[in-house]
């Protein structure tokens, strides 16, 4: 990082400082000398070098060039306070903190100070000059400030524009609120410690303005990044959050009658405290803000705020943080809510994948507690979509709760009875014609996870999903084999994330389905059939 940034200042300041000089000395040096041997005429007082003409500055001549020297510069900083004014000025109106963030910055103070320091200079140099004296060291050093301010200009000013652009804001307010998050875990004095909690949470509600002013002007890209800033915010924190202080997990009185905090309950504070989760609590708070914002409006916002919810979740697996991992996978449930009572079916099927993905991470993680946590909370939004006749979402989670359980056996976990159990009521029974797809689409998937355990060896595993479709319509029956049947490719004919058709199977588990079906009771044979293996 070090080399990155000294070869970002060479690029950035050096080499145009030293190209702007270089070009305009040559430029000058070269006409002087044509002047001083050729065009320019001489008189005996100035016979001597080249530069010994130069600086042999006559002292009845040099005051007016003196006093010249300090208007330039004062122009030169007219002209930067200007021009700076504006464009802090027009990023103020959008991005909360801008002002504040120039005046931070060591580069932005040094030029400006750089520019005042030479306009005082000026003044005392142009007094210096009276009489026979002209002092000729101090009157080059001003001739050399001033042209450094000149050529520095121009760089200064693309550093303005650069320090202005909304990724670098945005990057800028991440990092500051990471760095005051770091400070905070360490700091031992409760007035510090209660001030960074509040710059802490400034930050983060600076990157949720950010996203909200975004996706009110339809810019998904600055959004997309603000919503990324603070996931990295949450990942970085939830690595870092080990060495912190206990004192740090106390919610200030600094940040205690901040709106999120202030509409809870006394008892949630407590626990939020206890779970040492306000940080992320505080994060996704805003994610879920901004997912509510943005639905029916910009999708990909909500599918992006899923994508890092997992990320944050996947952090919690990794730092073996159990509360954080339940606190992810509540705003998960919070988010289908949201997806569901807008009757969005795409937003809702994209954040179960993003679900599924992260119940998946679990099962590798060993956390088969969790997993079966979240898939209960899965089946509960399936219920809940099959009841606000949103088939799709239904057979989406019925396809996602098999996958996982296919997982489970693979990984040999202890919880996949459970998630078996789960899955097999997942289905309801009813006459209602509009639920019609939604049945079919729960039935297949358990068809499906049935040939993958015959193809396994489990006969067992697939006579108990045979015995929970035992009274099922032959008709229905007959239609979910059919459809599966006609399945050949594994590609959908839409673009998708999930990068498979949800009723595919590979040839072994298409012939191991034609076994399932073959001992389901058929028309006129008894209600008893032979189980599964059985010769």
């Amino acid at each position: 990082m070090q080399r990155s940034e000294r070869g970002s200042f060479r690029r950035q300041w050096v080499q145009p400082i030293v190209l702007l000089a270089a070009i305009a000395l040559f430029a000058f040096a070269l006409f002087y000398v044509l002047d001083h041997y050729a065009t320019g005429v001489k008189t005996e007082e100035y016979r001597g070098g080249t530069a010994r003409t130069f600086f042999n500055f006559s002292d009845d001549h040099i005051t007016d060039a003196v006093s010249q020297l300090g208007a330039m510069m004062a122009a030169v900083l007219g002209m930067v306070i200007t021009v700076v004014s504006i464009v802090v000025q027009l990023s103020a109106e959008r991005y909360t903190g801008v002002t504040k963030m120039f005046f931070r910055d060591r580069t932005n103070l040094l030029v400006l100070a750089y520019y005042v320091i030479a306009c005082v200079a000026g003044i005392w140099v142009s007094m210096s000059v009276h009489g026979e004296f002209v002092p000729r060291a101090t009157l080059v050093a001003m001739m050399v400030t001033d042209s450094i301010g000149f050529v520095i200009m121009a760089p200064f000013f693309a550093h303005v524009f650069r320090f202005l652009e909304p990724a670098n804001i945005i990057a800028r307010i991440r990092r500051d609120a990471s760095r005051t998050a770091d400070l905070g875990m360490v700091s031992t004095d409760t007035e510090v410690r209660d001030a960074l909690q509040a710059e802490l949470l400034n930050g983060m509600e600076e990157l949720t303005d950010i996203t909200s002013n975004s996706i009110s002007g339809k810019d998904k890209i600055i959004a997309s990044r603000a919503v990324d800033a603070l996931k990295d915010l949450a990942v970085g924190y939830a690595r870092a959050k080990v060495t912190a202080t206990p004192q740090w997990f106390v919610i200030g009185a600094a940040i205690r009658d901040n709106p999120d905090f202030v509409a809870m309950e006394p008892e949630s504070l407590d626990d939020l405290e206890q779970r040492r989760t306000w940080v992320e609590w505080k994060v996704m708070r805003q994610y879920l803000g901004i997912f509510t914002e943005a639905l029916q409006s910009m999708r990909d916002i909500n599918y992006l705020i899923a994508i890092d919810t997992r990320y944050i979740g996947e952090a919690a697996l990794v730092s073996k943080d159990s509360e954080l991992l339940t606190l992810t996978s509540w705003f998960m449930n919070s988010y289908l809510r949201a997806a569901l009572n807008a009757k969005d079916v795409r937003t809702a099927y994209n954040i179960l994948n993003q679900y599924r993905l992260l119940v998946e991470a679990m099962l590798r993680a060993g956390d088969g507690a969790a997993a079966v946590t979240a898939v209960g909370h899965l089946k509960y939004y399936g219920d809940v979509s099959f009841n606000m006749n949103l088939p799709f979402v239904t057979e989406t989670v019925a396809y996602d709760v098999c996958a996982l359980i296919e997982i489970a056996h693979e990984l040999q976990l202890a919880e996949e009875d459970t998630l078996l159990s789960a899955f097999l009521d997942l289905d309801r029974t009813g006459d209602e014609r509009a639920q019609e797809q939604a049945l079919k689409g729960v039935r297949k998937a358990q068809v499906k996870l049935a040939a993958y355990y015959l193809s396994v060896g489990e006969s067992e595993k697939a006579q108990r999903i045979r015995e929970d479709m035992e009274h099922e319509p032959r008709e229905r029956l007959r239609a979910i084999r059919d459809e599966l049947e006609r399945v050949k490719s594994k590609d959908f004919w839409e673009i998708i994330d999930r990068g498979r058709n949800f009723e595919y199977m590979p040839a072994e588990q298409r012939a191991r389905m034609r076994e399932f079906f073959s001992f389901l009771p058929q028309q006129g044979e008894p209600t008893r059939t032979p189980p599964i293996g059985e010769a």
